[in-house]
């Protein structure tokens, strides 16, 4: 399957300052796949280095770091000849060998005419502990689990997937294909966009299978809490992973530590957080009291809420019944709209967002999200059910008087005076339909 980033890749190979280039994601997101796509169908070979798969590999990159002695050590090694521009060169879980993550460097510096890929299903959690990283020679792409549109793509639902990237098409779409969209919403927050899930449920219809994938790659998630962190840390992972669906069934979902474990404090499990987070599992939304320009300079990093990478681990998370797809409002409002919320932020980091912010004014009032965008601040409000409610926003609006407030719902697009509901599936258009504003 296709991913939207491989334009992304397309622009980097294109460009004429063009670094080695580092993709970042968690594990099981599809990196692997997608750059090997990307070098069969866009160079005359690639060259394939999985340094986890094979530990042997990291001997060519003893000694000497200069790109001319480590292409001919790859070169004699894979009895290839590497020829720029049309040689691709992947070096896979690179964080395993520092040295090649350092040599990034050297390849910018003294052989840019030569393509080099790198990725990592915790590189995130290299960069920054690693002295040698290269900060500044390399270019960073972020891979995360397919949204809601290349899920519709990977279904063979091009059309619908063409028209939600358009607030305008949304906006005249009639009520069967409303309803038909919702449908295919649902399973996805069912599935979740984790590649292997669902290429298991294309080729087989099976939602009992995809849910055992999601299962072993949870599994996988635990297994590199021991083998990328010492033990004690691997046991306090493991404890605040195991608690965000708990975190998210509350109906005030803001994380709260004495929930991991009773009577901790922040800086039992700050370090943890953190680690989750460079591990692209976790995305956190930072409350902010006063909704100003910067929001990062206006949030209180202490008070933010944890969403999961994504909505098909959460629900394998919480062990939710496949029947439930079928019940029309039940996923919808099931844990007081966890799945919405954690699909919502997970969207919004896939269409450029790199932080989240949420506003609350007490017990009074709470808006799910603020995003900036150029000089201003959308208000956006997330309803998991058919609720046409939006205290909050009106509360919101009295206060800071933003141009336009916005809901996301279940419900068809409308628009009344200041006001916007944008349906859940379009949320590709509607971070358009920000941008251009």
């Amino acid at each position: 399957m296709k991913r939207a980033v491989h334009i992304s890749l397309i622009n980097w190979k294109n460009d004429t300052y063009r670094k080695p280039l580092v993709i970042q994601g968690a594990r099981q997101v599809g990196k692997t796949h997608t750059i090997k796509q990307f070098g069969k169908e866009e160079y005359k070979q690639c060259i394939y280095l999985n340094f986890e798969e094979d530990p042997e590999l990291a001997k060519l990159f003893n000694g000497n770091l200069s790109p001319k002695n480590i292409l001919k050590n790859i070169s004699l090694y894979f009895g290839k000849n590497i020829t720029p521009q049309t040689t691709l060169i992947f070096f896979d879980e690179i964080q395993i060998v520092p040295k090649a993550l350092t040599s990034l460097k050297y390849f910018y510096e003294q052989a840019p005419e030569y393509h080099v890929i790198s990725a990592g299903s915790l590189l995130g959690v290299s960069v920054g502990k690693q002295s040698s990283f290269p900060v500044g020679k390399v270019n960073f792409i972020s891979m995360n689990p397919l949204s809601f549109g290349e899920f519709l793509l990977a279904l063979g639902e091009s059309l619908l997937a063409d028209t939600i990237k358009d607030l305008d098409k949304v906006r005249s779409l009639p009520s069967i294909v409303h309803h038909k969209l919702l449908e295919q919403y649902k399973l996805y927050l069912y599935l979740g966009g984790m590649p292997e899930v669902l290429a298991k449920y294309v080729e087989h219809n099976n939602i009992i299978q995809a849910r055992e994938i999601q299962k072993e790659i949870i599994k996988a998630y635990q297994q590199d809490f021991s083998k990328y962190t010492t033990s004690s840390q691997a046991v306090k992972t493991s404890e605040v992973w195991n608690s965000i669906p708990f975190q998210l069934a509350k109906e005030n979902k803001k994380f709260k530590y004495g929930d991991v474990q009773k009577k901790a404090r922040s800086t039992t499990y700050e370090l943890t957080i953190e680690w989750l987070k460079k591990a692209g599992l976790i995305h956190l939304v930072y409350q902010v009291s006063t909704p100003k320009l910067p929001l990062p300079g206006y949030s209180d990093n202490s008070k933010f809420k944890v969403y999961m990478v994504d909505t098909g681990l959460l629900g394998a998370m919480l062990s939710v019944k496949s029947d439930i797809i079928l019940n029309p409002d039940r996923l919808f409002s099931e844990y007081n709209g966890a799945f919405i919320e954690n699909f919502v932020s997970s969207q919004l980091i896939a269409f450029g967002e790199e932080k989240l912010f949420y506003w609350t004014s007490g017990r009074l009032a709470e808006v799910d999200f603020l995003v900036a965008k150029g000089n201003n601040i959308h208000p956006i409000e997330v309803k998991s059910g058919t609720n046409r409610n939006i205290k909050s926003l009106r509360s919101y609006e009295s206060k800071y008087n933003p141009k336009l407030i916005y809901r996301l719902s279940q419900r068809e697009y409308q628009q009344t005076g200041n006001f916007i509901n944008v349906p859940l599936y379009a949320i590709e258009g509607f971070i358009t339909y920000l941008n251009e504003l």
